[in-house]
């Protein structure tokens, strides 16, 4: 495993990151594992290196966080072992204060989610989309006060405009408060639209990528064919998925497949590997529902495509309206 900075910052993380979306409550998302399941998954990462883990509140409506702070307390001797992020906005609740970015729904997030965590702090703190009802500086003053009261230690921001994501940083900035350290973007081989404004403001201010959704929900492993067939329970069962990606997609999968083939290697490694080799990524964010899927992340830090096969992986793709704010 390799471990670099996060974003411009002093800390460090894993080159890949364990994203904890898929462990939680199967009655709420049915390919979510619950804790008994999800184990192994977890164990398999952390002995290969990984010390990056990321959840939200809304995961399985807070089951995501239970079982990471359950798991990560059991297989990690100390806190300070692993970088621990989770993000704030979704609905949590049926009253009209509970969603958002407001003071008040920030502050009772965190300590909801430290408990859910088991822990007196979290690494990075997200939000986890922009929110236009509150006042930008209500939001950025607000996480500036949690890192300030220990609660946080970085915070970092998903999915979003690049000239909102501007204006927050321009808004900390003139204020004196905490920036954002990090962009969570939905950023893969199928979807490259961050390339044209986010990507290089986020290379220009040092704040480093965290691409969501590597491997397209599954589209760039093989789980999903042109022919309409779902291999995974995931893909038969992800309605988001058939939102983000359409036939046009397969296209770009066909290359990755050849390019597998003739490196004698799954899919999932070559279109991670293809992430790793882009600018300003600091750590893409897996799911994993099976050891196989930690194996070929943490491969895929290790794997150096050419320049060739680099030309070969972008010359198919076409772009895209704008998916996943």
């Amino acid at each position: 495993m390799e471990y670099v900075r996060l974003g411009s910052t002093g800390m460090k993380v894993s080159r890949v990151a364990l994203g904890m979306m898929s462990y939680g409550d199967p009655e709420k998302r049915p390919w979510s594992l619950d804790l008994e399941s999800s184990e192994p998954i977890v164990r398999r990462a952390v002995e290969a290196g990984v010390t990056f883990f990321d959840t939200a509140d809304v995961y399985s409506w807070g089951a995501s966080e239970e079982i990471t702070g359950k798991l990560l307390g059991k297989l990690f001797a100390h806190r300070d072992d692993y970088v621990l992020a989770t993000k704030v906005y979704s609905r949590m609740g049926d009253g009209p204060n509970e969603a958002g970015l407001s003071r008040k729904h920030i502050m009772a997030s965190i300590d909801n989610s430290l408990r859910r965590l088991g822990t007196d702090y979290v690494d990075l703190y997200q939000v986890h989309r922009w929110d236009g009802e509150t006042p930008v500086e209500e939001t950025m003053e607000a996480l500036h006060d949690l890192v300030k009261a220990g609660k946080v230690r970085y915070i970092g921001a998903s999915s979003m405009y690049a000239w909102q994501f501007a204006k927050a940083q321009y808004t900390a900035t003139l204020h004196g408060w905490t920036r954002y350290v990090t962009m969570q973007n939905h950023y893969n081989l199928v979807y490259r639209e961050e390339e044209r404004e986010m990507n290089p403001l986020c290379l220009d201010l040092g704040v480093g990528l965290l691409p969501w959704s590597p491997l397209a929900r599954g589209l760039l492993t093989g789980s999903r064919s042109r022919s309409g067939s779902k291999t995974t329970r995931r893909a038969q069962t992800d309605e988001f998925a058939e939102k983000l990606y359409d036939e046009s997609d397969f296209d770009v999968v066909d290359v990755v497949v050849k390019i597998a083939a003739e490196r004698e290697v799954p899919p999932a490694q070559v279109a991670l590997a293809w992430l790793l080799h882009q600018p300003a990524v600091t750590a893409p964010i897996f799911g994993a529902t099976r050891e196989a899927h930690v194996d070929d992340a943490v491969a895929a830090v290790s794997l150096s495509l050419s320049e060739g096969e680099l030309g070969r992986l972008a010359e198919p793709y076409r772009p895209h309206a704008i998916k996943g704010h």
